[in-house]
């Protein structure tokens, strides 16, 4: 049956015979009330059942450090600490992740008493760094990346800041300029090989070969042309290609808008030039 014990004063239970208390003090029971301003434990206060709640508005603990997932003998166990929202709906959960061997914060995330279950990633904010492994925040980023801008294959632009260094660096025969405010000059100062083809991604864009000062582009194997469909339009350079053989007997044409008019002009052969020469005598 229910018992209540009231005093006018304090109420002190000791454990042993002493002046204090020395001995273990086991309450088992389904709830014990205890009913005043304060209630001190002048001991080590030991809580074995499955579930502690504390209902106060403030928590003060003088522990340097506290302690989760305490006896955890496990290999993948989830440990952090889990903030209810309330009517929002979503909880937020700040925890370290033994899977992904990382901290992560979280919102409308799922757990057990052993794992969480990730569903979105919370936004985390930090003082802007004093220090190379300092947290970095985007304005600090922000900040430092500008103004030289380095894009990859990928389209993707990095930023680079004047005063900060982009180094680029070269290797055997390869060599890497850079000049303000934003040009980076690679030169290759040596032989290309094993090269099958060389195209130009610039849709109708020309590719250009050229020589260095008075020098000269110098093909020193055999240079083949592709047929032409149709004869190129005639412009102020000279043209020369490749269709099915006319009257000169070597199919290799040419046109310039400066040369006849801009009519097509085949190249004759030696035995066309030959009979040529022998039927004008």
């Amino acid at each position: 049956m229910a018992k209540n014990i009231r005093t006018s004063g304090n109420y002190s239970i000791r454990a042993g015979t002493g002046s204090t208390g020395d001995k273990t003090l086991n309450l088992a029971a389904q709830l014990i009330d205890l009913d005043s301003v304060t209630v001190k434990v002048r001991g080590n206060l030991q809580v074995d059942g499955t579930q502690t709640v504390v209902d106060s508005q403030t928590l003060e603990i003088e522990d340097a450090l506290i302690e989760l997932a305490r006896n955890n003998s496990g290999t993948d166990i989830d440990a952090g600490i889990k903030i209810d929202r309330g009517g929002q709906g979503n909880d937020a959960i700040f925890y370290w992740n033994e899977g992904d061997d990382t901290f992560k914060a979280v919102t409308s995330a799922s757990q057990t008493s052993t794992a969480v279950t990730d569903t979105a990633l919370a936004n985390i904010m930090a003082a802007t760094p004093t220090a190379d492994d300092h947290v970095a925040t985007k304005g600090y980023v922000a900040t430092q990346v500008g103004g030289i801008k380095v894009t990859g294959d990928d389209s993707t632009v990095v930023n680079v800041a004047s005063g900060n260094v982009l180094d680029i660096a070269g290797g055997s025969n390869i060599g890497t300029t850079a000049a303000e405010p934003d040009t980076v000059t690679v030169s290759l100062n040596n032989d290309l090989t094993g090269i099958t083809s060389i195209t130009s991604d610039a849709s109708n864009g020309n590719l250009e070969l050229k020589a260095n000062g008075t020098g000269h582009i110098v093909i020193n194997d055999i240079l083949t042309f592709s047929a032409m469909a149709s004869d190129p339009s005639a412009t102020a350079q000279t043209k020369i290609y490749n269709k099915t053989a006319g009257g000169g007997g070597t199919g290799l044409y040419f046109i310039n808008s400066n040369i006849s008019s801009g009519a097509v002009g085949e190249l004759i052969s030696k035995s066309k030039a030959t009979a040529l020469a022998i039927a004008l005598g």
